[in-house]
């Protein structure tokens, strides 16, 4: 790995998004350069990767068979996007979650871009058909979506757009899984892709429980936390089926009728405001208080769980 000299390029990667990406990359030997219009955000980003990876190398967390100076020696920043972009093989676009935005900088990079290096996005829900529609290297694009924060998650949903080349998804496959993400393959694009889709189902039917008056919404998060999400953080609802009976057609035979009736009695699509949105921002901010600093250290908590829950599926048999 420490031989590897391509080069990655990422944009706006004073997010955490885009710092999570850099240190992955670099965790797998690759060197990586950072690009933002704003240099300031890039100097920042370059500081703060600093701080992160050498507390997660005492904390025994770093990824990769490198050390923390190694990786960060190979991570620089760059002004120029013409020079950041030349001679890399995969670009990752982290910029705010604006389809014009992203559109702006995808036609940039379709000016400068060759005809080899991989144009991808780290767009949540935005369609390829809207990000790269009318670009000369479509064929080249697609959205990579992390999940939040991608370096303790693994996740990545790779979203082609209808004319990207097969090539290029099996290429981003395959450096996701060099660099340690689990890669899933969306056939085709769907608003929301998989993740956020299965996501915003859950919270909608959450809402409506606590909306109905049929659960707290402390209690409710605990459906979740100390019930379907321990058993989901390590098989997922299809397996869950299979092994809840004699595998999956017994449980479609068994369970299919009590699901449907059920699944009749969901209701609309929430507005996610008034008397319950007021209701559920008490009731967590009973436990995590809405100031920065509350707020920060409950995510650091939640990173540390992160961390550790990762490393122990990382020594489990599959």
């Amino acid at each position: 790995m420490v031989g590897w000299h391509h080069r990655l390029d990422g944009h706006e990667f004073d997010g955490l998004i885009g710092r999570s990406w850099a240190m992955l990359f670099a965790s797998a030997g690759f060197r990586v350069k950072l690009f933002d219009i704003e240099p300031r955000q890039v100097t920042d980003a370059l500081v703060s990767l600093r701080k992160e990876m050498k507390m997660l190398e005492l904390s025994g967390y770093l990824k990769g068979e490198l050390g923390a100076e190694e990786q960060l020696s190979l991570i620089s920043g760059c002004s120029d996007l013409r020079e950041a972009v030349e001679g890399a093989l995969h670009v990752q676009e982290c910029v705010p979650e604006n389809l014009e935005l992203k559109r702006k900088l995808f036609a940039q990079l379709d000016k400068i871009a060759d005809d080899h290096v991989i144009l991808s996005s780290s767009s949540s829900c935005l369609l390829p058909s809207k990000l790269f529609a009318g670009l000369a290297h479509v064929k080249q694009c697609l959205v990579a979506h992390p999940v939040n924060p991608p370096y303790y998650v693994p996740l990545v949903e790779l979203v082609p757009h209808p004319e990207t080349a097969p090539a290029t998804v099996d290429r981003t496959y395959a450096l996701m899984r060099r660099v340690g993400q689990s890669p899933v393959r969306l056939l085709r694009e769907i608003d929301g892709f998989a993740l956020n889709r299965l996501q915003y189902a859950v919270i909608a039917e959450a809402w409506r429980l606590v909306e109905e008056g049929v659960v707290s919404p402390g209690d409710l998060d605990l459906v979740m936390s100390d019930g379907l999400g321990l058993r989901y953080a390590f098989i997922g609802p299809l397996e869950t089926m299979h092994l809840n009976a004699e595998g999956m057609l017994s449980y479609c035979d068994r369970y299919s009728e009590g699901m449907k009736r059920v699944l009749k009695t969901f209701g609309p699509v929430p507005e996610f405001s008034g008397a319950t949105a007021e209701k559920v921002h008490q009731a967590m901010c009973v436990k995590v208080p809405d100031d920065a600093e509350h707020l920060a250290a409950r995510r650091a908590w939640r990173d540390g769980c992160l961390m550790r829950l990762a490393q122990l599926k990382h020594q489990l048999p599959q």
